[in-house]
């Protein structure tokens, strides 16, 4: 029996991105903030967030609470399994983006071979690369969570800093060095380098 065709494709029929952008009065892109645990992706996520929210913008984050606890609640910390956790939220961002939605997104995404999928499905041109550039050291002083000491007692295996690589990013926009700057002053940085990329 040969398998079933589908026939009947919708792309023609849905309202463009360029349709909906132009609604929404925005560009629509991908920020995607990579950088340690503990390094502030999330705190300066949500900071840049806001700020656009007040401009008049709209966004949606995503980070390890609300994917990993959704659609990519099956998945644990393998190789393979980051590989495919970026791989899903690439997807999803990339049907934000078709929305005209700016995606704000906050994951450790530790390797140059991830980022470059997560680039690939999303798109160059719709992708902004910040690496949030914290020690160590200071990522272990703010973990309120505990996760590298576990890391550190072998509790916690493949965790990214400890038993696990990170590589700087290659190909990144914007770094933000956040040990010696104030949550706000990392967001406004951050907010300058992106409004120029989403004003209409």
């Amino acid at each position: 029996m040969k398998p079933q065709k589908n026939i009947h494709t919708v792309f023609d029929k849905i309202i463009k991105r360029t349709d909906k952008e132009k609604f929404l009065n925005q560009n629509a892109v991908a920020v995607w903030l990579t950088g340690l645990s503990g390094s502030g992706k999330t705190t300066l996520g949500v900071a840049l967030e806001q700020k656009l929210f007040e401009k008049g913008y709209l966004t949606q984050i995503l980070d390890g609470d609300n994917i990993r606890s959704g659609i990519n609640k099956n998945l644990n910390f393998t190789e393979s399994d980051r590989l495919e956790n970026i791989r899903r939220i690439s997807e999803v961002t990339k049907l934000f983006i078709n929305c005209g939605v700016i995606a704000i997104n906050c994951f450790i995404s530790p390797t140059d071979e991830i980022r470059d999928m997560a680039r690939k499905i999303i798109g160059e041109k719709n992708l902004i690369e910040v690496y949030i550039n914290t020690p160590i050291e200071v990522c272990e002083e703010r973990d309120v969570k505990g996760l590298y000491q576990k890391a550190r007692d072998g509790k916690i295996k493949n965790f990214t800093g400890i038993d696990s690589p990170f590589e700087r990013p290659k190909n990144l926009d914007v770094e933000i060095f956040t040990e010696n700057q104030t949550i706000e002053e990392s967001a406004q940085k951050l907010f300058d380098f992106v409004i120029s990329r989403i004003k209409k």
